[in-house]
């Protein structure tokens, strides 16, 4: 048997799903385990490499999660919320790691997502890349070293595709200023103006978001004060950046207790 851990990866057809599949398959520290899709999808039951349009690899499309996670000891998942929340529980039954880099849950998804992560570990992150994990950093630094005498906005831009808003990564470099500020991001968020809307509130963190064509990721914060702006910006230009990422946390957590994890976690920042 290897040491290597075997990796299972969900929502196979995706842009994602694919990245993540190459990603493995590159990897000289890690192995597949299987792929899913959901049920009724027309790659269910065919090969994974014919259907990525290559050599066939021995590796069928399953639709039955469960059955897929037991070989496996780690889980990587870019889906949708509802659908996390069920792979977290069969991850948890099978003692896989669950690597989430899915983004636009809500409280209740987010507390489902806690009671599996009693059973195995959970790593999640709005965004799984080095670059944007540092720029959370320092956002939380140069909140906590500015006054509300300069405003914080978030302005992120992502492909026309994306359906939630604002991004998970602009969520968390949000979190990040009002915990640099030692405020609730709930308390002080502004996540859209239209019409008249008065005067900006001070000490508000504001959120604006564009959709368009291919853009894979972009995200600035913003400190704007009277005569002078601090911008701290990441640009992503290349998918691939995510998906190494997902594989390093599905690495990293072997091992590890049950629990919930960030890519700070796996990044030692």
């Amino acid at each position: 048997m290897s040491d290597q851990p075997a990796i299972a990866i969900v929502g196979a057809s995706g842009r994602m799903g694919r990245m993540l599949i190459q990603t493995v398959l590159d990897s000289d520290q890690a192995t597949l385990a299987g792929v899913t899709e959901r049920a009724g999808h027309e790659w269910i039951g065919k090969d994974l490499g014919a259907c990525m349009g290559g050599a066939d690899l021995g590796v069928t499309v399953s639709d039955d999660p469960l059955e897929v996670f037991a070989k496996a000891q780690a889980v990587i998942d870019f889906t949708s919320p509802d659908a996390t929340v069920e792979h977290a529980a069969l991850a948890a039954q099978a003692r896989a790691v669950h690597v989430i880099g899915t983004t636009g849950m809500d409280d209740s998804h987010l507390a489902k997502l806690s009671a599996a992560a009693r059973h195995a570990p959970i790593i999640r992150a709005g965004n799984m890349s080095l670059g944007v994990n540092l720029l959370v950093q320092l956002t939380r630094k140069v909140a906590q070293a500015l006054d509300e005498d300069f405003d914080i906005e978030v302005v992120e831009a992502h492909h026309r595709h994306k359906v939630d808003a604002p991004s998970g990564t602009a969520l968390m470099l949000g979190e990040a200023a009002a915990e640099g500020r030692g405020v609730a991001l709930d308390d002080v968020a502004d996540r859209g103006r239209d019409g008249i809307t008065g005067a900006r509130k001070r000490g508000d963190i504001g959120f604006s978001a564009i959709r368009g064509g291919d853009v894979v990721g972009e995200h600035d914060v913003i400190f704007a004060a009277e005569g002078e702006r601090i911008v701290l910006r990441h640009l992503a230009t290349d998918r691939r950046i995510f998906a190494r990422g997902a594989v390093k946390a599905a690495i990293w957590g072997q091992g590890k207790n049950p629990g919930e994890y960030d890519m700070m976690d796996v990044l030692g920042l």
